[in-house]
């Protein structure tokens, strides 16, 4: 029994790593019985080392689990360092054409399968209902339950066509928050018909679909559980997302997988034992931990915990046994899907799905850029999902175009008109921004840059909230390296 508690407890965790080649100790624990293995931007230097690492451990089991958060748009870790080669989900919302969204989804499904990763954290199913939320914003599809519900079935269709498992997240709904989960618990004041017809409808959907598996959010919602939040909730994940549609549920039978364990939502407030235990308890099959540094030392702790729960009464040891029979079960259909998956190549589908993105307002003397002009990028700073690390703008792409450009980088300390001036001179400025309804140091910058330069090009590169601004407006529903290569464009009258 002990053997077979310490299987099952490896079995649910989905663990990251250090470093670009497997450690010895991840190796070792395939081998007894981990069931999945998260990679992240840190784990990846390009396409054929990240197919070489995973060809690494499926040698060791063939049917690993490998796990991404790779949404494409301002969340990728597959092109962490060059940003993606496909805009998000506010992009394919803006667009809504469900066809385009399924063929974006299956090529970068595609792109993921060749690299041997077979099961993505994605996609994002938030109704983005506050414009003002920290951490959703341009991941989500839009704002309108319905539309949302479309592009998240299409997009379940797509990349599952190519052999990659889908992971719908935030289940109940993180479109409603204006707190990030990564550093506290957010609350979700809405009351159970409201979730039925605005925050349920796209996860609905998405079980129609045939999604493998639902991420659970930490978030706290009084109206379906008034103490505990989704990912610890039996209410929400049991009594809710599994129950049959006659009982009011969503009837799901895939696989339940928690947000990162390590976020402050959960670690602050329980801890990562306790906080897995009591996931699994209330019905999650995985918990997913490691967007931080994960080591051995974290992975024997969270199977230490599961393994003493059920001993000692506090976990059923039935309720492990299932979560970690569930886990098992799509890997057996990543094998299968896998080999039947026949996806044709459309490289370009990215670049022509940003490009229909775009919303242009231009004035009546507008002409495009012919020389060099100063992109001033106002840069907020990132939230964790979206990380620091992957390059956003326009710049590079104006610089190919309009050789002579150059980017200077402006926060809430050197976002005034005067440095901006200083720094462009003579030439002609290029405003970027992003979200900049949720930053005042960012609208007034921007305010005051318009004020003295009226031929200012704007591109805002986030949710666009404010009305059209400057000589030429370009609304791109992302910052994804394709939005910018389209707005680049459109400046220098490509």
């Amino acid at each position: 029994m002990d053997s077979q508690l310490n299987r099952d407890a490896l079995t649910v965790l989905q663990p990251g790593f250090a470093g670009t080649t497997a450690p010895d100790w991840l190796l070792r624990r395939l081998g007894e019985g981990l069931g999945a293995v998260g990679v992240f931007g840190r784990n990846i230097v390009s396409a054929a080392q990240l197919t070489e690492l995973t060809a690494r451990l499926r040698a060791e089991r063939e049917d690993v689990l490998v796990a991404i958060d790779e949404e494409g748009g301002d969340v990728t870790r597959l092109e962490v360092r060059t940003g993606s080669s496909f805009p998000g989900n506010l992009a394919l919302g803006t667009v809504d054409d469900t066809g385009l969204t399924r063929d974006v989804a299956a090529e970068l499904g595609r792109r993921l399968a060749e690299c041997g990763v077979t099961f993505n954290w994605a996609p994002s199913a938030d109704v983005n209902s506050d414009p003002d939320n920290p951490v959703i914003g341009v991941r989500s599809f839009g704002a309108d339950p319905e539309l949302v519900a479309r592009h998240t079935a299409a997009y379940v269709r797509g990349m599952q066509s190519s052999g990659v498992a889908t992971c719908v997240k935030h289940f109940p709904g993180h479109g409603d928050t204006a707190v990030d989960s990564h550093h506290d618990l957010p609350r979700v004041e809405v009351d159970l018909q409201t979730l039925r017809e605005r925050e349920l409808v796209p996860f609905r959907a998405a079980v129609a679909a045939g999604a493998k598996a639902v991420m659970s959010a930490h978030v706290l919602v009084p109206a379906l559980d008034p103490r505990l939040p989704g990912t610890l909730s039996p209410a929400v994940l049991h009594g809710l997302l599994r129950a049959p549609a006659e009982e009011g549920g969503l009837g799901f039978d895939g696989l339940i997988v928690t947000d990162g364990i390590e976020m402050k939502a959960i670690a602050e407030g329980y801890g990562l034992e306790r906080g897995t235990v009591l996931a699994i308890a209330a019905g999650a099959d995985a918990i997913c931990v490691g967007g931080g540094l994960c080591d051995e030392d974290t992975v024997l702790r969270l199977r230490d915990a599961l393994v003493q729960a059920v001993r000692q009464g506090e976990l059923a040891e039935e309720r492990l046994a299932d979560a970690a029979a569930r886990v098992r079960a799509l890997a057996r259909w990543t094998l299968g899907a896998g080999a039947a998956a026949g996806t044709a190549p459309a490289p370009e589908v990215g670049l022509v799905a940003a490009r229909r993105a775009l919303r242009v307002t231009a004035s009546a003397d507008w002409a495009p850029l012919t020389a060099p002009a100063y992109v001033a990028a106002f840069t907020p700073v990132a939230n964790i999902a979206v990380g620091d690390e992957t390059p956003w703008g326009v710049g590079a792409e104006l610089a190919r175009l309009l050789p002579g450009t150059e980017t200077g980088t402006h926060g809430p300390e050197d976002a005034g008109v005067e440095r901006v001036l200083a720094a462009a001179g003579e030439r002609r400025v290029v405003a970027v921004v992003r979200d900049a309804h949720r930053h005042r140091w960012m609208a007034e910058g921007l305010a005051q840059l318009l004020a003295v330069r009226p031929d200012t090009v704007v591109v805002e590169m986030g949710l666009n909230q404010a009305p059209p601004a400057g000589a030429l407006h370009i609304a791109t529903h992302g910052a994804a390296r394709v939005c910018g290569t389209a707005a680049a464009e459109v400046i220098a009258g490509g």
